[in-house]
């Protein structure tokens, strides 16, 4: 015999209808009452419902004007629960969400609140199941200070009444499968402020792919793995010593690259198509991606990341971007990705102030803000945020099989006083200025890659003097595989951007990086930071006619080949772009094919080869013994003259002439007697210069000179570098 159950709206149920209740599982779904079973279900927009008792269509009561649903029984129905409801005239059936328990573990929960669970993408966000024969999208989000947390999208007509999630407990974390939802569906996240009961929207920070821009929900992710094809690589990469092995880096803008002629940017399968063998034929042995995260302004280049885990929409979906990297990886290209750990955007729709509070932030600007750039900065001694960020660095070496992570400005997180006026930033705990949290969360995260990702790379870009960025944790280093040598980067271009008759004034800008090179495992980068914002080109930096501007690139790129330290050039300085690089438009690929820019280009060709098939040039980077100075003080001429070793004895000896005046001839010291040949000259005609050089080989003169026991005379070209080698092995 069926009673009906009367339906009392007690707090419980008010906390419900008015969006407040952090546990809608209490109430809605299937429960047993009065030796009764009783549905309840909410759809504030259905005029009717019915359930399926096993075969049988049963109508539910209306018990609610707020579209509360009630069915009362003596016999349990069948479970998974089908449910029908009739909205604007159709009926659509779905199951009872809420009769799928929650499936996060206590220990994922535990791990997260701990900092130490490194796959939180595998937890939180949005994933697809099939649970009882059910398929839907588990939802889950961390935002401990919100009163009620719903799921929207497309699926509800974002309507956060209809899907209320389940809160677990202190973790702060709040769950849900929703059957019926396929891949590619769009969501959202409506919170409920608990201190005014606002009501706002936010983005997933755990979102996988999201819909293009200006649009800012996130994307189911697709329920299939991609099948990768680079197992050959990832083996050798694993392998390799890469602190002794060449490393040229490409760095690139994805979406300034080339672009189709009504302006549409390439997507990552045409850039696989022509932009892999063309960085290959050059001889590059790694492409670097500028942020390839998603962010909502194209004018930041992705260094305003409001996806930490998903791959921008503008290229393609995330397995088009893996598409790419398999392509790099078949052609014996690595790919480093630019990450951004140091801060984000205040957008309102996405990380910042999260649940109503600072969460991912600190509160106080003195800590949490970054005046220069508008962003706020991580909170990097909360455990969750350092295992969001440290996740977000294991996606991309595990889902997207990255090869390294370029860190992006390291400097601006290890200073609390970093670009601020006294009053303005707030000491550590022992009354300094060096940001703790942040150092712990760097070398934790150096840990991770390189435990256990063998052969993949970290990169810092760090700025400032701060000791053993490149040494390992044991040692008291941040564990850095590289940083980027910005002293010599600045040193080298403010010395090349000087009128050559004042350059002899300023022979210690090319010479005083040999008192620390070795302190770092240094890259040598002219990145894109270096040609943009009103600083020119390469080319346009260089004075003089244009013939000499020429003449300096190539002599510049020669000497940026042959110093010691891993090497990293932007799109277009491969062939001396003439304008300043516009994030705007493609590169100028029409200057390319004339004369004095394909010269650039087949010189940057024959340098990357000599590069990577020389051990000297690159065997011995980061120690003393890889480089000797031949001649550093001849100010005069602004000459330098050096030798690269390599662990087998064999040397390369590099002669730079940075003035437009030749010299015929020019004697250097060699350190043994024999025959020496000419590797390369960068005057050579084959590469827009005046062709003129010692051509062929070189015998010793029997004479010592410059504390070396032999010397040879060599023509040495104007504003030129010229390579010389042993003609025959002792």
């Amino acid at each position: 015999m069926r009673h009906d159950i009367p339906f009392e709206v007690n707090s419980d149920w008010r906390a419900l209808l008015e969006g407040r209740s952090h546990d809608p599982m209490r109430l809605l779904g299937l429960h047993r009452e009065n030796d009764q079973w009783v549905f309840r279900a909410l759809h504030p927009s259905a005029a009717r419902a019915w359930i399926d008792t096993g075969g049988r269509k049963a109508p539910m009561r209306k018990v609610h004007a707020d579209g509360v649903f009630q069915w009362e029984g003596t016999a349990e129905p069948p479970r998974p629960l089908r449910v029908q409801f009739e909205e604007g005239g159709r009926v659509r059936e779905t199951f009872d969400p809420y009769g799928f328990a929650p499936r996060i573990t206590d220990h994922d929960l535990f791990l997260f609140g701990q900092g130490r669970l490194l796959e939180a993408y595998r937890m939180l966000g949005a994933h697809p199941e099939t649970r009882e024969n059910v398929a839907g999208i588990r939802f889950a989000c961390w935002a401990p200070n919100a009163e009620r947390m719903s799921v929207v999208g497309d699926f509800n007509q974002w309507d956060g009444r209809r899907h209320p999630m389940v809160n677990r407990g202190a973790s702060g974390v709040w769950e849900l499968f929703v059957p019926g939802i396929a891949p590619g569906a769009l969501y959202k996240y409506e919170l409920r402020r608990r201190d005014d009961g606002a009501v706002f929207v936010k983005t997933d920070p755990y979102g996988q792919s999201f819909e293009l821009r200006p649009g800012t929900a996130a994307r189911v992710p697709a329920d299939r793995a991609y099948p990768w094809s680079d197992g050959d690589w990832m083996v050798e990469r694993a392998a390799r010593d890469w602190l002794h092995a060449p490393l040229n880096i490409y760095e690139l803008h994805a979406g300034s690259w080339r672009r189709h002629p009504d302006g549409r940017r390439y997507t990552w399968r045409e850039l696989a198509e022509h932009l892999v063998p063309y960085v290959r034929d050059l001889g590059y042995t790694h492409l670097e991606l500028l942020p390839v995260t998603e962010h909502p302004l194209d004018e930041s280049w992705g260094y305003q990341t409001t996806g930490y885990f998903a791959a921008t929409s503008r290229f393609g979906t995330p397995d088009d971007l893996r598409f790419f990297v398999d392509r790099c990886h078949q052609a014996g290209l690595g790919v480093i990705m630019d990450w951004v750990p140091a801060h984000f955007p205040r957008d309102d729709w996405a990380l910042a102030r999260f649940d109503g509070t600072a969460l991912y932030e600190h509160d106080d600007p003195r800590l949490g803000v970054h005046r220069d750039w508008g962003t706020h900065i991580f909170n990097f001694g909360r455990n969750e945020v350092r295992s969001f960020l440290l996740s977000s660095a294991r996606f991309w070496l595990d889902q997207f099989h990255a090869d390294g992570l370029r860190v992006d400005a390291v400097a601006s997180m290890l200073y609390l006083d970093y670009s601020r006026q006294p009053g303005e930033w707030l000491p550590n705990r022992f009354g300094g200025r060096e940001n703790l949290e942040a150092i712990s969360f760097l070398q934790e995260m150096n840990i991770m890659v390189h435990d256990e990702f063998p052969g993949a790379l970290t990169f810092a870009e760090e700025s400032t003097a701060w000791p053993g960025v490149s040494r390992p944790v044991y040692v008291g280093g941040l564990g850095f595989s590289m940083k980027w040598n910005m002293g010599w980067m600045n040193d080298t271009l403010r010395y090349m951007g000087r009128d050559p008759v004042h350059r002899r004034f300023h022979q210690e800008e090319l010479t005083f990086g040999q008192l620390y090179a070795y302190s770092e495992n240094f890259v040598l980068p002219f990145s894109h930071d270096e040609v943009v914002h009103g600083k020119g080109s390469l080319l346009g930096r260089m004075p003089g006619d244009a013939w000499q501007q020429f003449a300096n690139v190539r002599v510049l790129l020669t000497y940026q080949m042959t110093a010691p330290g891993k090497k990293l050039n932007f799109m277009g300085n491969e062939f001396a772009q003439g304008p300043e690089w516009n994030s705007g438009r493609e590169l100028e690929w029409g200057q390319s094919s004339t004369r004095w820019h394909a010269g650039v280009q087949a010189l940057c060709r024959d340098l990357n080869r000599l590069y990577r098939e020389t051990p000297a040039l690159h065997e011995l980077d980061f120690v003393p013994e890889g480089f000797g100075w031949i001649d550093c003080h001849d100010s005069a001429h602004s000459i330098i003259a050096f030798q690269r070793r390599a662990r087998d004895g064999s040397f390369v000896i590099a002669v730079l002439n940075f003035t437009p005046v030749p010299h015929t001839p020019y004697r250097i010291g060699v350190p043994r007697p024999g025959t020496y040949r000419e590797l390369l000259n960068s005057d050579s005609e084959f590469y827009g210069g005046s062709n003129l050089g010692s051509g062929g080989n070189l015998a010793t003169t029997g004479t010592p000179w410059m504390g070396l026991p032999d010397s040879i005379d060599v023509t040495l070209p104007p504003l030129a570098g010229v390579l010389l080698a042993p003609a025959e092995k002792d």
